[in-house]
């Protein structure tokens, strides 16, 4: 099968790493430009793919950059944190589909910051795999896996429950996968939840002047608690002044106390 895969982060990076560990057929590369990059020097050298192959994702509604992946005559597609929406010259490229691995319990979650609003609107939590289609996480459903949303997680912690239960997913369903077992199972397009990107500036600052309940108001610090990202504020004197959460259950914080880490007066 003749992979073109597209990705960003830790988790893509660990998803490719483990293909190339299986000797699975990578005919290209996908990753985004510099300044959005992350982790794109460990998935260069992961790929040990010529410069040929490698693929700007800001470039890809070029027609030089369309044709340069349909020479590759890839099979398949695959997704892995990658922000950048495929357009039908893209998805068509691939007679197998695209599949996208989405760190959300689907159809709720679609779109940006899926651990942010697992906590805030208290949706479901989880991961799936898709097979993409032209709109943003709608399309058939391959394997799911939810997540628990503790009391004590802020959005940091529950993204990295997110990317290691992603993992572990892709990793048990991908022989299913590249053996064309795969179940295929249409999304539920009346429910489910969607958010872009800049939804999140949009509930970051704390007006000091207006009610919230206390889970309100500790929701959405600790959702918005990711450093180094700076997350909720509130002003002071013409000043942001940001907030971070740091939610322990009772027995962590005396494993804290007698580990030393804490001291008192």
């Amino acid at each position: 099968m003749r992979i073109l895969f597209l990705g960003n982060n830790w988790l893509g990076w660990q998803v490719l790493n483990w293909l190339r560990s299986r000797q699975e057929e990578i005919v290209g590369l996908v990753i985004h430009p510099a300044q959005r990059r992350k982790y794109g020097e460990e998935m260069l050298t992961c790929a040990g793919l010529e410069s040929a192959l490698i693929f700007d994702g800001a470039t890809l509604e070029q027609d030089r950059t369309v044709e340069a992946i349909r020479a590759l005559k890839p099979d398949l597609g695959l997704s892995v944190l990658f922000g950048y929406i495929l357009k039908p010259e893209v998805l068509n490229l691939f007679p197998l589909g695209c599949i996208n691995l989405h760190l959300a319990w689907l159809p709720y979650n679609r779109g940006a910051y899926p651990d942010v609003w697992s906590i805030l609107e208290g949706t479901p939590a989880g991961v799936t795999l898709h097979y993409m289609d032209g709109g943003i996480d709608t399309g058939d459903i391959i394997a799911r896996q939810e997540v628990q949303v503790e009391p004590v997680d802020t959005g940091r912690s529950l993204y990295s429950k997110l990317e290691r239960t992603g993992l572990e997913l892709f990793r048990e369903r991908w022989p299913r996968i590249r053996s064309r077992q795969g179940q295929r199972v249409p999304q539920d397009k009346t429910e489910g939840t969607y958010h872009a990107v800049r939804d999140v500036g949009k509930i970051d600052e704390i007006d000091l002047h207006r009610s919230y309940s206390a889970k309100e108001l500790i929701d959405l610090m600790r959702a918005r608690t990711f450093p180094p990202h700076r997350g909720a504020y509130f002003w002071h004197r013409g000043k942001r002044v940001y907030v971070r959460l740091e939610l322990l259950y009772e027995d962590q914080l005396e494993a804290k106390e007698s580990s030393g880490r804490i001291h008192r007066d």
